[in-house]
């Protein structure tokens, strides 16, 4: 099974370097019909997850039932995660936690740190305003606004450089500021994104 996002095999990549015995990975924003644990456990480590949404937890669940996996995604808040401190050899947040208030992302950021455990790989990604979207929207202040989806969703848009606040405690591995030009329902579109792994001390 191939996945269509090239930074998950790059966290793999790093993820696979560090040689950890245990393997365990917490992905939190884990929900939805093609789950990227199912990578990772595919790869031989022990998978949790977390989303905010009850039915998205099922959809995972469900594909991994029909790939004879048990990805471990429960029904969970990344701002206030029910796990205790350094938990796991792997957490990430990749897509997912750019869609809250940059008060609630630090909360998040914060929870990834505390269930790491020490020597462990943090993998977050952001939007970036370089994102075609970046000013749609009622303006919520600080580039972020509340714009249409599915239904009405949070997205938080970042400068090149903001998001560095949030990640004392962890030393840099990797950082990429991503610009992706495709076609979207005929159209082309330019999606930003800021990439970073960081390890924590």
């Amino acid at each position: 099974m191939i996945f269509k996002h090239t930074p998950l095999y790059r966290f793999l990549e790093y993820c696979e370097q560090e040689g950890a015995s245990q393997k365990s990975i917490l992905d939190c924003g884990a929900g939805g019909p093609m789950p990227p644990l199912s990578l990772f456990y595919s790869h031989g480590y022990k998978t949790t997850g977390i989303d905010i949404v009850k039915s998205q937890v099922k959809v995972a669940n469900d594909f991994g039932k029909d790939h004879n996996q048990v990805l471990n995604v429960l029904e969970g808040d990344m701002t206030k995660l029910q796990f205790e401190d350094d938990s796991f050899d792997f957490v990430y947040s990749y897509n997912s936690i750019f869609h809250m208030m940059k008060v609630d992302i630090e909360k998040s950021i914060n929870e990834l740190k505390r269930v790491l455990k020490p020597g462990g790989l943090l993998f977050v990604n952001f939007l970036s305003v370089d994102d075609f979207r970046c000013g749609e929207g009622p303006h919520l202040g600080k580039h972020q606004y509340e714009q249409m989806d599915d239904e009405p969703v949070i997205h938080s848009y970042f400068d090149y450089e903001e998001a560095e606040k949030y990640f004392q405690g962890l030393d840099f591995i990797f950082k990429e500021r991503r610009i992706v030009e495709r076609l979207y329902e005929g159209q082309r579109i330019k999606q930003g994104f800021i990439d970073y792994i960081m390890r924590k001390r």
